[in-house]
């Protein structure tokens, strides 16, 4: 399938039926008017996983990162590389699953804050989740509310290089693996950035089969309450 962004930098409709086709009347051949949400609104997902989207976004701009902080970052650093200083994304939404011992589960978050949970130099004494000798970003990367953030229960993410099955390691509201990274290439490129989270799983022993039973309801949620309410 080709993707939203080549279909715009290409110029004109190939009159083919492309799933993605952002001009108006769609489908036109030579036609070279965009939609108006084509030239105003370029949206791109960020997911870890295909089986987190279960094959539901097969219609958007998805990039799929690997788990992990070192998988993000190169990956959506990468990405971004392709297009020099003009990236053509007007926000960046990342949709993933998460743990959470505070959230109920099935429930999906939005999540407008987020911490390195692994990062700890405590001992040269450093905060938890502080990266030493960085003046920025700040400890806790702070997006605050804009108007894709049409989810009202808010969470602090917290991501880290394991999954979350005991309580020593669980810090924040909610968390996961890759969103800070996410939110921190996203923070030095000054590109808008949100996230979402379906809590999976409740950060404990549990947490791998209760993640695997839930990963379809996730997608759906985040389809309905999300998807369904931001411009295409």
């Amino acid at each position: 399938m080709l993707s939203r962004e080549f279909l715009i930098e290409r110029g004109y409709c190939c009159g083919l039926g492309c799933l993605m086709c952002p001009y108006e009347p769609k489908h036109t051949k030579g036609n070279t008017k965009m939609k108006d949400e084509a030239l105003n609104k370029n949206i791109l997902i960020v997911c870890a996983l295909e089986v987190e989207t279960q094959g539901q976004l097969d219609d958007y701009d998805v990039l799929y990162t690997g788990v992990g902080k070192v998988n993000a970052t190169y990956t959506l650093t990468t990405h971004f590389g392709k297009y020099g200083s003009h990236i053509p994304y007007d926000l960046v939404i990342n949709y993933g699953t998460a743990g959470s011992r505070k959230i109920k589960k099935k429930t999906l978050v939005d999540c407008t804050k987020f911490v390195q949970r692994d990062m700890d130099v405590t001992g040269l004494g450093f905060m938890r989740g502080e990266t030493p000798f960085e003046d920025e970003p700040p400890l806790m990367l702070d997006f605050g509310i804009t108007k894709y953030n049409n989810i009202k229960r808010r969470a602090v993410c917290g991501s880290g290089d394991n999954f979350v099955e005991d309580r020593t390691q669980y810090y924040g509201e909610v968390v996961d693996m890759e969103a800070y990274a996410l939110a921190k290439v996203c923070y030095m490129r000054d590109i808008p950035f949100v996230s979402f989270k379906y809590i999976t799983d409740g950060a404990d022993e549990q947490a791998h089969e209760d993640w695997e039973a839930n990963l379809a309801d996730g997608i759906e949620e985040f389809k309905k309450q999300v998807l369904s309410e931001i411009p295409r």
